[in-house]
């Protein structure tokens, strides 16, 4: 009989093969809180469109600075005026949307760590008044606890924009307190370098290896970003990226809009990004997606609308190819299996019946030995 445990494994296999073929979509990462035109949080989130939201940014603090989270026009953090996110941020979390806190961001001069220890205080603060931890408001804090209501983010994202020291002592603080979660809950630690490689400002912390998702910046960088048609610059950056990060996705970021709005340079139109530059990037095997600034510009071009309305078509012709293949291979496997049971059987079935009277043959005649 043929291996049923086989048999079994190769439909599982079939019916992943179909389940992966299905999926039409990109992972989208945005961050927003920069512009208020971009709507709400919980708006943002009931799209469908994204995976992944950075809230942005905490943009002051270090080297003995109160820590300041801008929300520029959506509220004010430091009188409480942002608590009502809370309901938002469960709201995005309830549909499976990671919402993280966004550190950084590119008003320099707002922050930098001067010491292993000092990365430790930002560490434990950020614990205490965005993840698991719990705020007094006191210490290093604003005096307001917990800017964001009771909320408890799903994690932190390094957007360091200013070349600084600790920041691998910061990942570690924050992985140590996350694996203490009374509540056993799971955190993620993301980045968003530059596509320069290494980044100036993060190669220190991502060689940590604690980082799940990395949104590289393919924008605002002539040497690696695409222009005027050439991803070859692109593609040369993606693979150093991707190698040099195998315990981590790596994410191709990209503005919504074109230049200068979002960027100073690096747009790639939903067509051109969907038909010349994701073949050539999600062959990585840790590619995760796609990342855009921001909400705001993204929402004023409907970029991931009309990508992911692109790649559903581009992959409907896929699918069925795969349907087929994957069809025709079943059916094979299971008429073999049909044809060596039907021998098996047969075999089986006239391995003992005796032969017909008559038909036994003759005796081998009886060789005397020599006199």
């Amino acid at each position: 009989m043929p291996n049923k445990l086989s048999l079994s494994a190769y439909l599982l296999w079939a019916m992943s093969v179909l389940a992966a073929a299905a999926s039409d979509d990109v992972r989208i990462a945005v961050y927003w809180g920069q512009d208020a035109r971009e709507g709400s949080l919980r708006d943002a989130c009931s799209t469908g469109l994204y995976a992944y939201v950075n809230i942005g940014f905490l943009s002051t603090f270090g080297d003995g600075r109160a820590p300041i989270l801008d929300l520029a026009d959506h509220c004010d953090p430091p009188s409480g005026g942002c608590a009502y996110l809370a309901t938002d941020i469960a709201s995005c979390q309830s549909t499976g949307i990671k919402v993280l806190l966004s550190i950084g961001g590119g008003t320099l001069g707002g922050y930098n760590l001067s010491s292993p220890s000092d990365a430790q205080g930002v560490a434990a603060y950020i614990w205490d008044n965005f993840l698991g931890g719990t705020s007094t408001g006191t210490g290093t804090g604003t005096g307001a606890p917990r800017p964001l209501g009771d909320a408890v983010l799903d994690g932190v994202d390094f957007d360091i924009e200013a070349p600084s020291r600790y920041y691998d002592d910061l990942a570690r603080n924050l992985a140590s307190l996350y694996r203490g979660d009374a509540r056993g809950r799971t955190y993620m630690l993301t980045a968003a370098p530059q596509c320069p490689f290494p980044d100036a400002s993060l190669a220190v912390a991502l060689g940590t290896g604690l980082f799940d998702h990395v949104w590289v910046q393919f924008y605002n960088n002539p040497p690696c970003q695409y222009a005027h048609g050439d991803a070859g610059a692109l593609r040369s950056a993606w693979q150093q990226w991707t190698t040099s990060l195998p315990s981590a996705t790596v994410f191709l970021g990209l503005p919504a809009s074109p230049e200068p709005d979002a960027a100073d340079g690096g747009f790639v139109d939903a067509d051109t990004l969907a038909s010349q530059v994701l073949p050539a990037v999600e062959g990585a095997p840790n590619y995760g997606g796609i990342m855009l600034w921001s909400r705001s510009y993204d929402k004023d071009t409907g970029f991931s609308v009309k990508l992911q309305g692109i790649l559903q078509n581009r992959n409907s012709d896929k699918k069925r190819r795969i349907y087929i293949i994957v069809g025709a291979a079943v059916a094979g496997v299971l008429l073999l299996f049909l044809l060596i049971c039907a021998c098996f059987l047969c075999h089986k079935k006239y391995r003992g019946t005796p032969p017909p009277e008559g038909s036994e043959a003759p005796p081998a005649p009886k060789i005397e030995p020599p006199q």
